[in-house]
């Protein structure tokens, strides 16, 4: 019995709403769900009956549930884009609050605009979520180490959050071939969002802050000795006065979702014994079998 899947998705569907929201359209008779160019089509992420029926054949207890990336929607400008994450996030506490013992709600805050965070934060508190999910990247603006997140760190740590950190798009135009945005992408853009979370000692000030890292922290885990040799040999830029990177390490949490029982074992020793958790993935192809 698996008692919590911190990493499964669905996309929230009200169609009266969705009508009245511009760059989206919900194509019922598809069942597909057209944001901006991107058409989704994968039809178990609107169907939150589909979730509970995968979570009973695998007995899964309980879900934290988050939207996928392509609903991340980052080029938008403050307003459309609170009114966006607005809409998803209040409908998925809906879908999460007619299934309580099953869901929690990680509400989405769109990092690309640290102005609207303090309201979104609030407004999930109201709804009682069980934390929040960040985009690892996607924007040149999210830049983890930035001072105009600490607000943020604050609220957060003072609530001791679950928080956790998705990466969104892929701005590298060379992984284009390949699928290499995902399979390469997505692990690089959490592994840059973790370094500078660590090097700029965030965790180690707000310590009652949960910060889960996807995909078993991406490329994060393996380059943690690197970001410690830079530490110890005061490479230029390098802040000494904060936590070592492999004590930093060690307060994140991390998903399961690293595809290779060696890596898997890496990530237990760099991260810690009781920081990995099970994440599936649910509904995509990259998740777990």
């Amino acid at each position: 019995m698996i008692e919590l899947d911190v990493h499964a998705h669905l996309a929230p569907i009200n169609p009266a709403r969705l009508s009245k929201l511009a760059g989206v359209h919900w194509r019922e008779h598809e069942s597909v769900l057209q944001v901006d160019d991107h058409r989704v089509a994968i039809r178990a992420l609107f169907e939150p009956r589909r979730l509970i029926d995968w979570m009973d054949s695998h007995e899964v207890l309980r879900a934290l549930v988050s939207i996928p990336p392509p609903l991340y929607r980052q080029h938008l400008d403050p307003a459309r884009a609170l009114e966006w994450v607005t809409y998803l996030n209040e409908e998925l506490s809906q879908i999460c609050a007619a299934h309580p013992d099953r869901f929690g709600a990680l509400h989405y805050l769109p990092m690309e605009h640290p102005d609207t965070l303090s309201l979104l934060v609030q407004a999930g508190a109201r709804h009682g979520v069980a934390g929040y999910t960040l985009a690892a990247g996607g924007h040149e603006a999210i830049v983890y180490s930035d001072p105009c997140y600490e607000p943020l760190w604050v609220m957060l740590n003072e609530s001791a959050s679950f928080v956790f950190l998705h990466p969104g798009k892929c701005c590298d135009g060379r992984l284009s071939p390949f699928y290499l945005e995902n399979l390469l992408g997505n692990p690089y853009e959490t592994g840059v969002a973790a370094a500078h979370l660590v090097m700029a000692g965030v965790l180690a000030r707000h310590p009652k802050l949960r910060l889960c890292l996807a995909h078993a922290g991406g490329v994060f885990p393996a380059v943690v000795g690197r970001l410690q040799r830079g530490f110890d040999t005061a490479r230029p830029g390098v802040d000494r006065s904060v936590e070592r990177p492999r004590d930093a390490a060690r307060r994140f949490y991390v998903d399961s979702i690293a595809h290779d029982a060696s890596c898997l074992r890496m990530v237990n020793e760099v991260i810690g014994p009781g920081r990995v958790l099970f994440g599936s993935d649910w509904p995509f192809p990259m998740g777990a079998d």
